[in-house]
């Protein structure tokens, strides 16, 4: 029987143009603010790949801190690539999914900070209402609210 190392998944990662526009979303959202942190120097690099990096983190935490999500801010090297508005039948793109209690009064809050309706919510079944949404600089996220 093969031993399984793994232990739990420690965060998502989103890069981001603005930590100011976007941690305020995800607040709103319900995540909590857990710190900010410049990283740099040669051991950054040497993870990433991108030598000399500077980058500016935010990580947010789910209320029952089980969850965590890293809002990245590339100061050097510079971005090269924009995925942000790609179909989410991409190859490679994220999208997170939040349960959330109300999904109704949910958007009404997000709304307020520039969120978009990708289609419509949904119902699938008696399980969830559910739907995705565009964030701040078109960050595409799920909301799902269990119905039972």
């Amino acid at each position: 029987m093969k031993q399984n190392n793994l232990l739990r998944m420690d965060n998502v990662g989103i890069v981001v143009e603005s930590l100011d526009e976007t941690i305020p979303f995800f607040l709103e959202l319900g995540l909590e603010l857990e710190g900010r942190a410049f990283i740099e120097g040669e051991w950054a690099g040497r993870i990433t790949g991108l030598h000399n990096q500077s980058v500016e983190i935010a990580m947010m935490v789910t209320p029952d801190r089980n969850s965590r999500l890293e809002l990245s801010r590339f100061i050097n090297p510079e971005v090269i690539a924009d995925h942000r508005n790609a179909p989410v039948n991409s190859l490679g793109y994220l999208r997170v999914m939040f349960a959330v209690a109300d999904i109704d009064d949910t958007l009404n809050r997000l709304y307020k900070h520039g969120a978009q309706l990708v289609e419509e919510v949904v119902q699938y079944q008696d399980a969830y209402r559910l739907c995705y949404i565009r964030g701040p600089e078109g960050i595409l996220i799920g909301i799902a609210q269990p119905l039972k």
